[in-house]
């Protein structure tokens, strides 16, 4: 998803999105007993991500057990980090001679519940730059699809790739043939979220998708990492999404509506945002309540208080860092699928609100030049310039500009 995720990863129809999912393609991976149909109502559009081989992975069984959660979102499917066009899991572990994942899958499965693979992420090489084209890049995910009988598929376009006007014809290219070829198949197309919806390169995607004719059961957008202030700030940035789903595809807002999709960040972003369990509910009942097509959230690894807690202090890759009982933030997923996760006891303390403290580096000025790593101080927020910049006030240009939100002071 951004930054996080470069560390975590180092390591269609309207009707068919207001219904919820239909049948999906036969079949399972090696061993599994889960129902050859595929999982019915809207798992796979509530399946939140969970890395299966790094950042101390959970036991998808055991979470399972505790929420009623029956999907998950397996991230990340990438091109070898030495090159070439064949899928890896993380760019080191080939899809062809996998069994490790296999087995996750398994054991899901011979719970009843079901997968679906995440392709992309932030960081790490993606097949649609390694591929030489559109069916070469089709190509290399059907192996995934076969390998693992999948019923669902996601593609998560960011950064490098997301800005690769050719890789992102690639992929939105191969998700059309994934399409066409797999009957059924769930697919969801997930990209940046900024306060006005999604950036100029999230807007070029979706043009090339209207170019090519391509329309997913969801286009997702990850309202983190942008100078998000909590709930409002994100269900603001779904609504202005919804208008440029609207003026890109020609549809009305309810349309729009059963074609978006939201993917947030739980506990503490990359930026230093909180997102609480609160939050989580406003913008479930947002999704709910404009019958919007898909609520998912990164990840199940960060789906813990952290130990020794860590409330304000940083952010981790296996822990949310905020006050919680374990796997807190999966039942707003079980939710939204139309399941009732058993209740549990709240968490010990409140969820923390921005962290208090006085700014110390010093305050923005718009007559100052400033070059890279420099830190300045600017309404209540730290911010790290990336590049030479001079009048260019930070939390202006969203979270492509020049300044990095390194969070409240």
């Amino acid at each position: 998803m951004k930054p996080l995720r470069a560390l975590l990863c180092g390591a269609a129809s309207a009707a068919l999105a207001a219904a919820g999912l239909t049948a999906f393609v036969t079949g399972q991976a090696s061993g599994a007993t889960a129902d050859a149909a595929g999982l019915g109502g809207r798992w796979y559009a509530a399946a939140p991500y969970l890395m299966p081989l790094d950042n101390n992975p959970p036991d998808a069984s055991a979470i399972m057990d505790a929420t009623g959660l029956k999907a998950f979102q397996l991230a990340f499917v990438l091109a070898p980090n030495g090159g070439g066009c064949s899928p890896t899991w993380g760019g080191t572990a080939p899809v062809s001679s996998d069994t490790a994942v296999a087995g996750v899958i398994s054991s899901i499965r011979a719970k009843g519940g079901d997968v679906s693979a995440s392709v992309g992420g932030y960081g790490g090489t993606k097949l649609g730059q390694n591929c030489s084209d559109a069916a070469s890049t089709a190509a290399a995910y059907q192996q995934v699809i076969t390998k693992y009988q999948l019923k669902a598929i996601d593609f998560d376009l960011e950064e490098p790739e997301y800005e690769n006007a050719t890789a992102i014809a690639h992929e939105i290219g191969a998700a059309k043939i994934l399409q066409q070829n797999n009957p059924g198949l769930y697919v969801s197309v997930t990209t940046a979220g900024t306060a006005d919806g999604t950036g100029w390169f999230g807007k070029q995607m979706l043009n090339e998708a209207k170019t090519q004719g391509f329309v997913p059961d969801n286009f997702s957008i990850m309202p983190f990492d942008g100078g998000f202030s909590g709930a409002a700030a994100q269900t603001s940035a779904l609504t202005n999404f919804n208008s440029i789903l609207q003026s890109t595809f020609g549809w009305n807002a309810a349309t729009a509506y059963a074609h978006e999709g939201f993917s947030g960040m739980n506990g503490r972003s990359d930026t230093g945002e909180f997102f609480s369990q609160s939050d989580f509910q406003t913008v479930l009942d947002y999704a709910t309540g404009h019958g919007m097509a898909r609520f998912t959230f990164w990840s199940l690894n960060r789906d813990r208080q952290c130990s020794p807690p860590d409330n304000n202090g940083t952010t981790s890759g296996t822990c949310s860092s905020v006050p919680q009982a374990a796997w807190d933030f999966a039942k707003y997923s079980v939710k939204f699928a139309g399941a009732t996760p058993p209740s549990s006891p709240p968490p010990s303390s409140a969820p923390p609100s921005s962290p208090g403290g006085t700014c110390t580096a010093a305050a923005w000025s718009s007559g100052a030049v400033y070059t890279q790593g420099n830190e300045v101080s600017h309404n209540g927020h730290r911010w790290k310039a990336k590049w030479w910049t001079q009048n260019e006030e930070p939390g202006t240009t969203g979270e492509w500009g020049v300044w990095q939100d390194e969070g409240t002071c």
